[in-house]
């Protein structure tokens, strides 16, 4: 295959947009602007040329980490293949470069992050107040509550505990 893979850095446009397929895939997408900037050696000093626009979408385990990730005005570096549609809306000749994302990162030039390593979990029965892995994927995964507050979701005595799936 011949493909165009192409990384963009920008930032957001948009925020992004989740959405789940007919057959149950989960899908992100969102805007990105990269705006070209050019040294002026007159000045001395860089200058904001065009910016071009782009729509990404994400799937699967990315959209889902995309969606609880990425927020408007972010930096961010996107690679994957580039798609190029061309279309007439009112008479007038359209253009739009799609990007299907392969990878999403935030551009650690501009600020800092924490990653956060996301695992397939799977459910079994084991007792969360037992296992040191059930009980911190249960503090991982529970709300914040009030003080002197139960999570109404924990019931007793035999929850299903996420434990990650080594298999």
């Amino acid at each position: 295959m011949n493909e165009t893979m192409v990384t963009v850095v920008g930032n957001a446009a948009t925020s992004a947009d989740y959405r789940t397929t007919q057959s149950g895939v989960p899908a992100v997408r969102f805007r990105l602007a990269a705006t070209v900037r050019r040294f002026d050696q007159a000045t001395g000093s860089w200058s904001d040329s065009y910016t071009n626009f782009f729509t990404v979408w994400a799937w699967r385990q990315l959209a889902d980490n995309v969606a609880a990730s990425v927020a408007i005005g972010e930096p961010l570096l996107v690679r994957g293949r580039l798609r190029v549609r061309e279309y007439e809306k009112e008479g007038v000749r359209c253009t739009d470069p799609t990007i299907d994302a392969t990878a999403v990162g935030h551009d650690l030039g501009w600020g800092t992050a924490a990653f956060r390593r996301v695992s397939r979990l799977r459910p079994s029965f084991a007792d969360p107040a037992k296992t040191d892995l059930g009980v911190a994927v249960r503090d991982a995964l529970a709300p914040a509550l009030e003080p002197g507050t139960q999570d109404p979701a924990v019931q007793e005595p035999r929850q299903p505990v996420l434990t990650p799936d080594l298999g």
